[in-house]
């Protein structure tokens, strides 16, 4: 039977990602980082955030010290943005709770916001040798293959089994070299048994493979439960002066927390009347075809309508509801969702205005 831990590291040295920025000097605040960023996130899509992250807080201290905002605006586009802020609120404990030191056991790193427990496992697997396993989307999938576990693995039973195996198989091979193994890992599932097309024909674990000769490749692992995504409708407001637009900051929690946004309205009229309040007329508003972006657990239809005043400045809203008149040569250094900085790139032609 194939050594899956020898044959992995072996494939690993020889097939696998040697280059990537986080690999090249492998701390803890590093690892951590590109673990963080990778969650749900493709690698060549994390490469140049991470580098512009790095070179902007470089260590865990400049990122603890630095703005929320300033946080947020050097994630924007990569999503999920709840990671931003555990990650930032994280490093904040790191610096005040162990002396800006990561602690090294998996327990401690799993009480700060946004580790859990392959991440931890990971950083230390990396950073310290430590004979733990990781379980990312990768891993299972290659451990739902190899061993022909059934059931969707987002269930805690099923988990559970891929974990038990996860630390059943590292224990049979006591002298691994973690960092290979754990890298191994991550770059076999999306470099091999990829979740559609797998490369079976070259893949070293294939003779002992249970997908394999059972040709379940298709059907290993199992899919999520399907369940049709609820959907929520808002229109948005593009309320632009001679030089500026209307952005509103969102709240820290929920969706783009803490990003700025289009001012938002659960429904036309609300849109219209909040124009009016503005002392403009809600006849000037202009529709733009309206589009679809899919989060996670629902549908979101936006509804953008615009409208353009020539005055030099607009009124300045209240600051009860977050509202804020943002310069247009400011935008490129705003935090924005990706699909209102798309939006916007479109509406103001001028890409000189938002990088």
């Amino acid at each position: 039977m194939t050594d899956f831990v020898d044959t992995l590291c072996a494939w690993q040295v020889q097939h696998g990602r040697q280059h990537l920025p986080w690999q090249q000097q492998r701390t803890p605040y590093r690892v951590w980082l590109s673990e963080i960023m990778l969650q749900q996130t493709q690698v060549a899509t994390v490469i140049d955030y991470f580098q512009r992250f790095i070179d902007r807080f470089p260590t865990v201290q400049t990122l603890a010290q630095a703005p929320q905002e300033e946080v947020m605006l050097y994630w924007a586009g990569l999503g999920y943005y709840a990671r931003a802020r555990n990650l930032h609120k994280a490093a904040q404990m790191v610096t005040q709770e162990h002396d800006g030191q990561f602690p090294m056991q998996a327990e401690a790193l799993m009480n700060l916001p946004g580790i859990g427990r392959s991440t931890a496992h990971a950083i230390l697997a990396f950073c310290d040798g430590q004979r733990l396993p990781i379980m990312d989307g990768n891993v299972k999938r290659v451990f739902c293959r190899y061993f022909g576990v059934n059931g969707y693995p987002g269930k805690s039973a099923v988990e559970k089994q891929l974990w038990q195996l996860a630390f059943t198989t590292l224990a049979q091979n006591p002298h691994a070299d973690m960092a290979i193994y754990t890298q191994a890992l991550m770059d076999f599932g999306s470099m091999v048994c990829k979740r559609s097309r797998p490369h079976c024909h070259s893949c070293p674990l294939s003779k002992d493979c249970y997908a394999y000769k059972h040709q379940a490749q298709g059907h290993l692992p199992e899919p999520k439960p399907r369940q049709t995504l609820p959907q929520k409708h808002v229109y948005m407001l593009i309320l632009r002066g001679a030089d500026t637009v209307l952005l509103q900051k969102r709240a820290a929690q929920g969706i783009w927390g803490g990003l700025f946004s289009l001012p938002e309205f659960q429904s036309l009229q609300s849109l219209q009347d909040f124009v009016e309040e503005q002392g403009l007329d809600p006849n000037d508003l202009q529709s733009v075809a309206s589009f679809e972006h899919v989060f996670s657990h629902y549908k979101l239809r936006i509804s953008p309508y615009v409208l353009t005043n020539s005055q030099t400045s607009l009124r300045e809203p209240t600051a009860a509801v977050n509202l804020h008149n943002i310069k247009l040569s400011e935008l490129a250094h705003t935090a924005l969702p990706a699909p209102i900085k798309t939006l916007l790139q479109s509406l103001l032609c001028n890409d000189a205005l938002i990088s």
